[in-house]
């Protein structure tokens, strides 16, 4: 496909607090390097690299981060690495990308990417990508639904029709409802059900569609974004920095998906997906040795099992232990439990709670 009314929109304001003491206000998730494959927002746009040429990719981040992004990125015009004034969630972030891009181009068709996740099957993703795009330029509200691979209760999931939603297919499938984080039980049942699709929040869409929608389900929002002069005039940053806080702090999800009708979705197979969620995604991604240790670094490992070691220039030796994360850096050592990862976030409001500012 070869449309120059494509456009992507990268979204990386996250702080990725999980995987700290590496990632930090200034070195978030998105902007390391993990698996030493490029950072993850460098594969995202290297993905996309394909299908949407870097005058056509747009990215949204903060001020923390925007800097690095433009270094890591030198391909994307800089204009186009965009720092949010505040964060406000995803539904204003997309709001005003839909506003720059539909006064540069009427017929802009976006899709929405996160920055910090993993593919391993780059073809088979685009060939997706493709397709929901395609129905996008339609004028339809196009996903991607992933395939679950375990009863995961920290995702949403997106119900299809039964019977309907061919893993793999190119074929577009009614979105019936979309379901929040479930119980566990539940969340066996919709993997069981084979319905049910994990919701990796890409979307796809006319800029003109989602402001309509956004007009209609988010009026305050709506209505402060269209105050905005075209982009690239003198006015446009101070009048930004003006508005943009008084946004809703809502998610695209909730404040447009979950109300549209007629949404549509591309049930993908194995992608090789991964959100990249804690240092034990990190440490599944990666190598290991007989006895199941990971490193990144030096390591001695005696009758230890299941570790992941990322510390640089120096020896670890390990004795007797298992299932440990240990990563270093020149101000913060990290020791965790590998299945209590998902908890280094609290770990983050500790230290902001601390004041401890030199830290985060």
């Amino acid at each position: 496909m070869t449309n120059k009314h494509l456009y992507g929109l990268i979204l990386a304001g996250g702080r990725g607090t999980r995987f700290w003491p590496k990632s930090r206000k200034r070195r978030a998730k998105q902007v390391l390097d993990f698996l030493g494959e490029g950072t993850l927002i460098q594969q995202t746009a290297s993905r996309l690299s394909v299908l949407i040429p870097p005058e056509r990719l747009w990215i949204l981040t903060n001020n923390y981060l925007r800097d690095e992004i433009v270094r890591q990125l030198p391909e994307v015009p800089k204009k186009q690495i965009l720092a949010e004034p505040a964060q406000r969630n995803t539904a204003p972030a997309i709001g005003l990308a839909a506003h720059i891009l539909q006064s540069i181009d009427p017929d802009a068709v976006m899709g929405v990417f996160p920055s910090d996740h993993y593919v391993s099957k780059p073809k088979r993703f685009l060939k997706l990508v493709k397709a929901a795009y395609r129905e996008a330029a339609q004028g339809r509200i196009a996903l991607l639904g992933l395939q679950p691979r375990w009863p995961e209760t920290g995702y949403g999931y997106v119900e299809f029709p039964p019977g309907e939603a061919a893993p793999g297919s190119t074929n577009a499938v009614r979105v019936v409802r979309f379901r929040e984080k479930p119980s566990f039980e539940d969340a066996q049942a919709f993997v069981a059900a084979g319905n049910f699709f994990w919701n990796g929040g890409m979307f796809f869409w006319r800029a003109g569609v989602v402001l309509d929608q956004l007009a209609r389900h988010l009026p305050k929002t709506a209505g402060l974004l269209a105050e905005l002069p075209k982009f690239g005039s003198r006015q446009f940053g101070a009048k930004l920095a003006e508005v943009f806080p008084q946004c809703e702090n809502i998610s695209i999800d909730y404040a447009v998906l979950e109300r549209a009708e007629g949404v549509v979705g591309i049930a993908a197979d194995d992608i090789g997906w991964n959100d990249v969620g804690s240092w034990n995604a990190v440490y599944e991604l990666l190598p290991r040795d007989k006895e199941g240790n990971t490193r990144r670094g030096d390591l001695l490992p005696y009758s230890s099992s299941g570790n992941f070691v990322d510390v640089p220039g120096k020896l670890v030796a390990l004795l007797g232990v298992k299932d440990l994360v240990i990563v270093d850096t020149p101000d913060a050592l990290l020791i965790a439990d590998r299945h209590r990862v998902q908890n280094v976030g609290d770990l983050v409001k500790h230290l902001e709670a601390r004041k401890r500012d030199e830290l985060l």
